[in-house]
């Protein structure tokens, strides 16, 4: 049985451009509309740039109302709206739609409030991420989810992904740290979810909206909570040569009851790909390394330090390094960090991929991508949020070649089943958007899927949010069912499920 979200927007009548232009023009002023194609051509991907597509109409809203008055209209005239906060995702969930608006958020910039006492900050959705930290470090506090994009990703656009970082693990991901969404639906309503208390009456539909891909509706505030900045926080880099030791490391760490702040890992071709780009002192001979962080007092710092020290020794260690400084410790984290620019100079292009698997599977996982590459012609470079499970493989090809594009997407079609397969999910900070949405036919029943519509329709009858995103229709799912690149199996039959 269908749901009635099944039929594509496109198929619809959409009115013609000028109808549209004349709309918007009622509520929003004439620099804040961009209808020329050279205005438009910066607006047709996200950072997937596999898929591109020049939106009908890109509007930039300076305030509340404005936004109100654009989906209002868009509701009127039965037009796509697809919001874009810097662009910097991952999935395609901010590709716009051909005969549709792109709600660019950048013009929301502001931080609005910070409450020193009750550690939050009251921010529009185009704030970057890294400029929370930097508003209030000067109080001892800073924001927690620090994705790798910090620098110029927004918090709308974290709220959209559910986005996380390096030290994710010890402070959670971004559902974690919001605390109150203001939004606006599509008939303009304005919403607020979640409460500044520790509670909020009603069901929890704060956490619904967060990591719902713009699906739901347009953010325009958001208080975050705030933490102190620790004391002192130390890195340990260790090293290993074995990807399968450094994997049982992890775990061990886990299972001694440990919590770093954060524990990620990085390969050789990872290390080797990213250390003459940052030199952040990788040791470029293991076969991989992980770099686990410890924040606190000094004195829990130490203790910490000489626990994560004997487990990696235990594990078998080849070397074992300890951040000397802060800017020592810095720069291993920016060696990580800079993983993705890092590979635009060993290779034209590279797909992220972001999958999430349990922590045990780690070296079985990693093994099963050594041989994938052989599969598909293509190196993969990879580096996880080994703490928490979430792998981010970097499939190195050349978009030029059309044969290796079309490799590269069944590469990462491929370790995204691989996941699933093995008892984990198709993403765990990026978002499914347009790059994973086949992949949701193997990952859910389609009842589950159906449930998800239901919810998608409570706050969007007509559809019209980011469509033909994240849920993938009955029609989707047999059509990929028939063209599965995996002949309609799972990747790598050999490796059991639990």
């Amino acid at each position: 049985m269908t749901t009635e979200l099944e039929m594509p927007v496109s198929e619809t009548v959409v009115p013609p451009l000028d109808e549209i232009l004349h709309a918007l023009r009622v509520v929003v002023p004439e620099h804040c509309i961009l209808a020329r194609d050279e205005q438009k051509r910066p607006y047709e991907c996200d950072g997937l740039s596999l898929y591109r597509q020049i939106p009908m109409v890109v509007v930039l809203p300076e305030n509340e109302s404005q936004v109100q008055g654009v989906l209002r209209a868009a509701r009127r005239l039965n037009v796509p709206v697809v919001t874009r906060g810097a662009g910097t995702g991952l999935s395609g969930g901010a590709m716009p739609h051909a005969q549709g608006i792109l709600l660019g958020m950048s013009k929301f910039n502001r931080i609005k409030h910070i409450d020193p006492v009750a550690a939050t900050a009251v921010v529009e959705p185009g704030v970057r991420n890294l400029a929370v930290s930097e508003a209030v470090a000067h109080l001892g506090l800073y924001y927690a989810p620090d994705p790798s994009s910090q620098i110029a990703c927004s918090i709308g656009g974290n709220i959209a992904e559910n986005s996380g970082g390096v030290h994710c693990l010890k402070y959670g991901l971004t559902v974690h740290n919001v605390l109150k969404v203001r939004m606006v639906t599509l008939d303009g309503e304005v919403v607020e979810l979640g409460s500044e208390a520790p509670d909020a009456p009603g069901p929890d539909l704060l956490s619904t909206f967060i990591g719902s891909e713009g699906m739901l509706g347009v953010v325009t505030e958001v208080t975050l909570r705030l933490l102190p900045k620790p004391a002192l926080a130390k890195v340990i880099m260790a090293s290993f040569d074995d990807v399968e030791k450094a994997g049982q490391a992890v775990a061990a760490v886990i299972a001694a009851g440990i919590i770093p702040a954060g524990l990620e890992m990085m390969d050789q071709r990872a290390t080797e790909m990213v250390e003459p780009f940052v030199k952040a002192g990788y040791d470029v001979s293991a076969k991989a390394i992980l770099l686990c962080e410890s924040d606190g007092t000094e004195v829990e710092v130490a203790e910490e330090i000489a626990r994560m020290t004997r487990v990696f020794e235990g594990v078998g260690a080849t070397r074992i390094q300890v951040s000397e400084t802060e800017s020592e410790r810095l720069l291993f984290w920016a060696g990580r960090k800079n993983a993705f620019p890092a590979a635009g100079r060993v290779s034209p292009d590279y797909y992220c991929m972001d999958g999430t698997i349990p922590r045990r599977r780690l070296s079985d996982v990693l093994q099963a991508i050594e041989t994938m590459q052989t599969t598909f012609g293509l190196r993969c470079a990879n580096v996880f949020h080994a703490g928490d499970g979430n792998l981010h493989p970097l499939i190195l090809f050349d978009s030029n070649d059309p044969d290796e594009v079309e490799r590269a997407e069944k590469f990462g079609a491929a370790i995204l089943e691989l996941c699933v397969q093995v008892g984990g999910t198709i993403t765990g900070e990026h978002g499914v958007g347009l790059e994973k949405i086949n992949q949701m036919c193997v990952q859910f029943e389609r009842d589950e899927l159906d449930t998800f519509f239901g919810v998608k329709r409570a706050f969007d009858p007509e559809g019209l949010l980011n469509p033909e995103k994240v849920i993938p229709t009955l029609a989707r799912c047999a059509e990929y069912g028939k063209m599965h690149v995996h002949g309609g199996k799972l990747p790598f039959a050999d490796i059991p499920r639990f």
